[in-house]
């Protein structure tokens, strides 16, 4: 194989994951912004959280970003259609977070960082009622508009309920500007490159030994 063909391959092949995971469609616009708000109004949204979500488009830069959660479970969680009787808080917010994450990876949106809490929080000043939180974790999402389409999307399979009946309180914000080192492009151009130089390498050492 020529060092030609081996690079050229790899170049094709990290390009089509680049233009995947990257978003190129800029900043939301402000009939996108509009339409997303009266999508949420029909769904039921109240005024306070459209309001919440307007500044949260209309403060788009285009990029990627990262939402912050931090999640306490119920001790039991709330009844709700379709979760057998003695099903775990954590069991039931499976129900919410399978299908949504299902189509979230499709657009490139996947957890960064996802762990258990080791004790109650050790720094704590200025709210209160948040010393216990079960789990933490990082969401990456290749744009806002990504979001807001899966936001939309999963108002439509009546999985909130789920959501509600198992956590007893939650905050979740984004991080914008955001970036962390084990950004896949990253990883993977580190990757390939390597795996192009052994190529190359083999490749040589096979020409030199001839037929």
């Amino acid at each position: 194989m020529k060092p030609l063909s081996i690079w050229t391959a790899i170049a094709l092949l990290y390009a089509l994951f680049f233009s995947w995971y990257t978003s190129f469609g800029g900043p939301l616009r402000a009939e996108e912004i509009e339409g997303y708000l009266a999508q949420l109004t029909e769904r039921g949204a109240p005024p306070e959280r459209l309001a919440i979500w307007r500044a949260f488009m209309e403060s788009d830069t285009g990029d990627d970003f990262a939402m912050l959660n931090a999640i306490d479970y119920r001790d039991e969680p709330l009844p709700v259609a379709g979760v057998p009787s003695g099903a775990s808080s954590a069991q039931v917010m499976e129900r919410y977070t399978a299908p949504f994450f299902a189509r979230a990876l499709r657009t490139a949106a996947h957890p960064i960082l996802m762990g258990r809490a080791a004790s109650p929080a050790v720094d704590l000043w200025g709210i209160e009622g948040a010393e216990v939180w079960d789990m933490g974790g990082l969401v990456r999402y290749r744009s806002r508009r990504d979001l807001m389409e899966q936001a939309i999307y999963a108002s439509t399979l009546d999985i909130h309920d789920f959501k509600v009946a198992a956590m007893e309180k939650t905050i979740a914000y984004p991080l914008d500007p955001f970036f962390h080192a084990g950004d896949p492009r990253l990883i993977l151009a580190f990757v390939l490159v390597i795996l192009g130089l052994l190529l190359q390498l083999w490749s040589g050492r096979r020409a030199q030994a001839g037929p």
